[in-house]
C-alpha cells in the first residue's frame, strides 16, 4: 500500500510495466513506494510520454501567448504573492472572520483536523440527508483525504462531474495533472473507457472531441437532475465576505453550485484572500496560467444560503490535515501560497517525462514535490515520500513560471537539506563518503592540485566528444546517469607556472 497524504491508497501493479491500451487493472496505480520506484515504471511508457509532451507543450504555448498579452504581468505576480503572503501572516484571523461570515449568511462551519475528521464529517451529514450518491466538482482536498474511497466503503458513490475526472474514475485510474487529470490519456483511450464503463454507448461511437463531449454531457445531465447534495472545494474563500468561488471551464461546476438542495465544500484553510478586491489579480493569473485562457468560461461565487435560490444547505469544511504544520517553516510554509495551477508542471522536464503518477500523490510535479512531504510530514529520509523533493533538476522553470512566485527551487534544496540531516547519526551513505572524501581534498591546496594531476589519467578513457560515459567504479556511479568532460590535457596550474616563469 502507498499513501496518499495520510490515509492508504491502493497501487497495485507494482514494477510490472503498463501500457496504455492494456486492460485497465483494478486498482491502477500502485508503482511503488516513492518516486524512484514510479518513476522506472513510467519511463518505460513511451505513449504516455508522447501524451504528456504534446499535451504540456501545447498548454505552454498558449500560456506563453497570453501572459505576452500582459504589460503588467511581473506586477501581478508580485501582488498575488503579497497578499498571499499576508494570509499566511493572518491565518488564525481571518479563519474566524471566515467562519463568522458564513454563519450570518445561513451557512455551518465545521473544522477537521485531518483526513479522518473531515471524511466524519462529510459521511455524518450524507447519513442525515439519506443520500447514497453525491456530485462533485473537480476537487483536490476531497482526493487528498481520499473522500471518494471512504464514502464507497460505506455505500455512498461520488460520482465526478468534470469530464477529465470522470475518464479518469470510470477508468479507474487516478489523476496525472493538478488541471488537466487525464492528461496521459489520448482519445482513442478515452474511447475505449466510455465504451466498456459506460451504459447505453452506440457501437459507432468515434473518437471524435466532440463526439467524446457530447456522450459525456448526456451522461452527466441525467446525474446532474436528479442528485440532490453536492461536493465541491473552493478556488479562493474571501473572509471579507464569507464568500467561496470556483473558477472552472465546463459549466459543470455550475450545475453542481446550483441544482442540489445542499452543497459541502472542503477546503484547506490556505485557501483564502483577505479581501473581495484581491480576487481580481488571481482572476487575471489563474486562467492564463492553468489552461493558456484570459479568464475562465465560468467563475462562480456563492456567500451562504439564498432562500429560494440554489442550495438550502450549506456546509464548510475547513481542512486543516497538516497545514498548520507547514506554516510552522518559515521557509516551507511558501508552498501553501499555491493557486493549483499548474502551470509549474507544465515547464518540468522531470514531469514531462516521468508523468504524474510517478510521484505517488495527489500532487505531482514541482509543487507535489515541496508539498507533500510537508503536509505528510515526511521529511525523515526513511519516510518513501522522502524522494520527492529530490525528483528534481533544480533548473527554475517552475520559479519562473509560478503565478504567485514561490520560489520552488529554494523549498526543494531547503526539504533536501532538512532531510538529509535526518539521517545524521545513522549508517553513512556512498555520498556521505564521497563527500567527506572531496572535502578532505578541496580543503588542502596541495592536495587538490595532486588530485588534478593524477586526473589526467582519465582521458584516454574519453571518447572523440571528449567526455567520459563510462568511467570506473566508484566515478562509474555517476557516469551511469551523466557524461563528465574530460580532464584538460594542461592544468590551469601547470599553464600558470609556465607562464610565470617567461
Amino acid at each position: 500500500m502507498s499513501t496518499f497524504l495520510g490515509m492508504p491508497k491502493i497501487f497495485n501493479t507494482g514494477h510490472k510495466q503498463w501500457e496504455q491500451g492494456d486492460p485497465i487493472p483494478a486498482d491502477p496505480l500502485n508503482w511503488g513506494t516513492g518516486f524512484p520506484e514510479g518513476s522506472s515504471v513510467t519511463l518505460r511508457n513511451s505513449q504516455m510520454r508522447k501524451n504528456l509532451g504534446h499535451a504540456t507543450t501545447t498548454i505552454r504555448n498558449k500560456r506563453n501567448m497570453r501572459v505576452a498579452e500582459m504589460p503588467d504581468w511581473e506586477e501581478l505576480r508580485e501582488a498575488a504573492s503579497a497578499i498571499k503572503n499576508e494570509t499566511m501572516l493572518r491565518m488564525p484571523e481571518l479563519l474566524e472572520q471566515m467562519e463568522e461570515n458564513v454563519t450570518k449568511r445561513g451557512g455551518i462551519v465545521h473544522w477537521a483536523r485531518d483526513a479522518q475528521e473531515a471524511n466524519e464529517i462529510i459521511h455524518k451529514i450524507l447519513v442525515e440527508k439519506q443520500a447514497k450518491e453525491v456530485i462533485k466538482i473537480k476537487s483536490m482536498a476531497t482526493q487528498e483525504i481520499n473522500m471518494n474511497e471512504y464514502l464507497a466503503e460505506r455505500g455512498i458513490t461520488a460520482w465526478e462531474t468534470d469530464l477529465a475526472e470522470m475518464i479518469v474514475q470510470l477508468g479507474k485510474d487516478m489523476p496525472s495533472h493538478i488541471v488537466v487529470p487525464a492528461i496521459h490519456r489520448n482519445r482513442a483511450e478515452i474511447r475505449e473507457i466510455f465504451m466498456s464503463e459506460m451504459e447505453d454507448v452506440p457501437e459507432d461511437l468515434t473518437s471524435d472531441p466532440r463526439d467524446l463531449a457530447m456522450l459525456a454531457r448526456d451522461h452527466l445531465r441525467a446525474l446532474f437532475l436528479k442528485t440532490k447534495v453536492a461536493i465541491s472545494g473552493s478556488n479562493m474563500m474571501i473572509p471579507e465576505t464569507g464568500t467561496l468561488s470556483i473558477f472552472e471551464s465546463e459549466g459543470n461546476g455550475r450545475m453542481c453550485l446550483t441544482l442540489p438542495e445542499t452543497l459541502i465544500s472542503v477546503v484547506g484553510i490556505e485557501k483564502m484572500v483577505p479581501r473581495y478586491k484581491d480576487a481580481e489579480v488571481f482572476a487575471q493569473l489563474l486562467p492564463r496560467s492553468a489552461t493558456g485562457e484570459r479568464m475562465n468560461p465560468y467563475t462562480s461565487t456563492w456567500t451562504g444560503v439564498t432562500p429560494g435560490d440554489g442550495p438550502q444547505e450549506f456546509h464548510l469544511i475547513l481542512l486543516d490535515n497538516g497545514r498548520s504544520q507547514t506554516l510552522a517553516d518559515p521557509v516551507g510554509r511558501e508552498a501553501l501560497n499555491c493557486i493549483r495551477c499548474g502551470a509549474c508542471m507544465n515547464v518540468c522536464p522531470v514531469y514531462e517525462h516521468t508523468g504524474g503518477h510517478a510521484y505517488n500523490s495527489v500532487y505531482p510535479g514541482p509543487i507535489g514535490a515541496i508539498l507533500t512531504p510537508q503536509l505528510l510530514n515526511s521529511l525523515d529520509a526513511d519516510h518513501p515520500q522522502s524522494h520527492l523533493p529530490f525528483a528534481s533538476s533544480l533548473c527554475g522553470a517552475c520559479g519562473d513560471a509560478c503565478p504567485v512566485k514561490i520560489d520552488i527551487p529554494g523549498i526543494l534544496v531547503h526539504l533536501r537539506h532538512k532531510i538529509t540531516e535526518s539521517n545524521r547519526g545513522g549508517i553513512p551513505s556512498g555520498w556521505d563518503v564521497a563527500m567527506k572524501a572531496s572535502s578532505k581534498v578541496m580543503s588542502s591546496g596541495k592536495v587538490m592540485g595532486t588530485s588534478i594531476k593524477a586526473g589526467k589519467a582519465l582521458r584516454p578513457i574519453a571518447g572523440k566528444d571528449e567526455k567520459i560515459s563510462n568511467a570506473p567504479w566508484p566515478l562509474s556511479g555517476w557516469t551511469r546517469n551523466k557524461d563528465v568532460p574530460a580532464p584538460p590535457a594542461q592544468t590551469f596550474r601547470d599553464w600558470y607556472k609556465e607562464e610565470g616563469q617567461k
